[in-house]
């Protein structure tokens, strides 16, 4: 189910959606919203977001959450001030919790996860037939976000 996104913004960022793509059983893929993440003031573009909506063991290793800041616009913490408006979306989907993962040597996203109030659950290692396995990531950080 989509849910209309005007509500994701605070005084300094907005999530503009760019794409929805529903949910593909037969794939075994989330339904997914794909934003731009904006500045309130001048609507420049200063990275990208999505949100998957479920949990399922897939997302439990991917994580709910993805974000990409571009360069010269981090050390502000517009990626988690986007997930902290994501949880928004989250609650809507009547989720209970959401995980998002990064890489244990990606400090700048630990840093995001826990800035958004995440909690670390466990650095896991990835099952040999996972996809990120397969490209060569070995292990990941799992953070849990707990919505109620």
């Amino acid at each position: 189910m989509f849910f209309d996104t005007f509500f994701l913004r605070n005084d300094e960022i907005f999530l503009k959606l760019d794409k929805y793509i529903d949910q593909d059983l037969e794939k075994k893929w989330a339904a997914t919203y794909q934003f731009k993440i904006c500045l309130v003031c001048g609507e420049t573009e200063v990275g990208l977001c999505d949100f998957r909506v479920g949990n399922t063991e897939k997302l439990y290793f991917l994580g709910n959450i993805g974000y990409k800041v571009f360069e010269q616009y981090r050390g502000n913490y517009f990626a988690g001030k986007a997930c902290i408006l994501l949880l928004d979306l989250a609650r809507k989907h009547e989720m209970k919790y959401l995980y998002i993962t990064c890489n244990p040597d990606n400090y700048a996203s630990r840093k995001t996860c826990e800035y958004a109030g995440g909690i670390l659950e466990s650095i896991i290692d990835l099952p040999t037939d996972n996809e990120m396995y397969l490209k060569g990531e070995m292990q990941k950080c799992i953070y849990r976000f707990n919505l109620s």
